[in-house]
């Protein structure tokens, strides 16, 4: 018999990573399975049952390759012929942490849910951030096994 948590029962935590040298899309898959909480054991598809993220040292991610100046972000501003893209050199020069974002955005699971999730994510530029009283526990990604994620 498979047990649902109730919302009552429901707990979060906070976790800070340091981006520093870190590859977005790998330091994007362990921030999303935090943020949907499949790193417990209580995981359920449809309750957000997730822990709080935050990313340190933003400016200082990286691609592999030339995905840096080759990738291609794509947008509609809803009129016709109105397709806009850009590159992650142009968008990080403007929005530091928005790269990251969009990385772990298109992981999470659509609609209100993943809104929902996306909003656990906090990203900083630089190592100072006001989430200190948290009680944040750090996560080191230069120890994780691509199978080993963070448990409670």
């Amino acid at each position: 018999m498979t047990k649902f948590l109730k919302k009552d029962q429901l707990s979060s935590s906070w976790f800070e990573i340091d981006a520093k040298d870190a590859v977005v899309g790998r330091l994007a898959t362990v921030i999303s399975k935090i943020i949907r909480g499949k790193n417990k054991t209580t995981f359920t598809p449809h309750m957000d049952d997730g822990d709080f993220v935050v990313v340190k040292n933003i400016e200082q991610i990286r691609f592999t390759g030339k995905k840096f100046q080759d990738k291609k972000y794509y947008r509609h501003t809803g009129h016709p012929g109105g397709i806009k893209e850009t590159t992650p050199e142009k968008l990080s020069s403007k929005k530091p942490g928005e790269t990251l974002k969009l990385a772990v955005k298109r992981m999470l699971p659509g609609g209100v849910l993943g809104k929902k999730q996306l909003s656990k994510l906090k990203i900083y530029s630089g190592n100072e951030h006001p989430h200190a009283a948290q009680n944040l526990k750090t996560i080191e990604l230069k120890k994780l096994n691509n199978k080993n994620i963070i448990r409670n």
